[in-house]
């Protein structure tokens, strides 16, 4: 991938340059000015990384002069809102603000050479879009503070606690966790813990043996040994039934477990990634979860910020669903009105990107125009909701 580094300091054009030179796959060109860089880039550049505040020519009016023939990633330790906005106006997809580490710009620049394959193959005629479909395509500081706690705790083989808001991606985040650790060529297992009865979810959890209840014709194997030597991730653990929490807590502590109706102790070798957006705290307290659990499972706590906290990937999400709807549905092309970009910026997403996907997914269905308009996508009466 050919990358095109736009910046006029020198220190920092040569550390990015260095640093992204130990990539096999980068070939990179550097340009000390904007100027510099439009006398001399090419058909062969696939994307460009640009600083916003330079001399002769800003970040922002170079963008409008490449006229969306190359894919953009901003840089700039001045970000404002108002940048952010004017930056995804002209097509811009990410927009990184220093400092920043550099497996983050590595990141964005990998996503940007897999997004249309990623678009493409992630169609399921079968099915819906799922709340996984932003797949961190956006980046924002608040993102890149949770995703490097996530690496950081990925290497080692401790309990995650992830926490947020419903719809934040905290299966997402799990999954993040499972594939940068050792365990990755194994099994990830999700369950949630507030979707099965709770006179099901200890059987589900550590299996049963034939017999152990009417309907046990032959055993089963629970998510326990589904999971074994790779991640079990425990949504919702905040609904865990006291009496199972004690159990949970066992295997935990000494790495074995008992199927329902049977005695054999089954060793167990599993990563255990949790969530919540409940007051677990407030749980304790009023004694409907149990603190020693809490200490075991909250090892290393991540904080997954609400989408109105990481307001530079609302954009980017929204390009790769509506291109998802357009191909799954076979519709015309559309694009968001400069009016719908300002709207989708400043509303707060209570659902969070959950929400997203579905206020995104309704304006491209039922918009008649090729211009997604403010008002398709209905912001202004969920407003009333918040």
């Amino acid at each position: 991938m050919h990358v095109a580094i736009v910046e006029d300091d020198i220190n920092m054009r040569k550390s990015l340059e260095i640093a992204l030179g130990e990539y096999e796959e980068f070939k990179i060109s550097t340009y000390k000015s904007a100027l510099d860089a439009l006398k001399k880039i090419d058909n062969s550049i696939d994307l460009i990384v640009t600083d916003i505040n330079m001399p002769g020519m800003d970040g922002i009016e170079f963008i409008k002069k490449l006229d969306g023939k190359y894919d953009v990633i901003v840089i700039t330790g001045n970000a404002t809102l108002s940048r952010a906005i004017e930056s995804v106006r002209l097509g811009v997809k990410d927009f990184l603000t220093k400092p920043f580490e550099i497996e983050t710009l590595v990141e964005a620049i990998k996503r940007h050479d897999k997004i249309r394959t990623k678009v493409k193959d992630s169609i399921d005629q079968n099915k819906g879009i799922k709340e996984d479909a932003s797949d961190f395509i956006g980046t924002s500081p608040a993102l890149d503070k949770a995703l490097l706690m996530a690496r950081k705790a990925a290497k080692t083989d401790v309990s995650v606690l992830l926490l947020g808001e419903s719809g934040v991606g905290k299966e997402l985040f799990a999954n993040y966790v499972h594939k940068n650790s050792p365990r990755a060529k194994h099994a990830f297992v999700a369950l949630n813990m507030a979707a099965i009865p709770e006179n099901l979810l200890e059987s589900e959890l550590f299996g049963y043996e034939k017999g152990a209840f009417t309907d046990a014709t032959s055993e089963k194997k629970g998510y326990f040994e589904v999971a074994n030597g790779g991640t079990l991730f425990l949504d919702e653990i905040g609904e865990m039934p006291m009496i199972l929490q004690a159990k949970l807590l066992r295997v935990i502590q000494e790495r074995v477990m008992v199927r329902v109706g049977g005695t054999k102790e089954i060793p167990i070798d599993v990563r255990i990634v949790s969530a919540t957006n409940a007051d677990i705290q407030k749980s304790i307290q009023e004694g409907r979860f149990r603190e020693d659990l809490y200490y075991r499972l909250n090892t290393i706590p991540i904080e997954i910020p609400p989408l109105r906290e990481r307001k530079e990937e609302i954009i980017p999400i929204c390009d790769v669903i509506l291109e998802r709807v357009i191909q799954k549905y076979g519709l015309q092309k559309r694009y968001f009105s400069e009016e719908a970009i300002e709207s989708l910026m400043c509303y707060r997403w209570p659902g969070n990107i959950r929400e997203l996907i579905s206020v995104v997914e309704r304006a491209v269905i039922l918009s008649d125009a090729q211009a997604i308009s403010k008002e398709d996508l209905f912001l202004e009466s969920r407003k009333s909701f918040q």
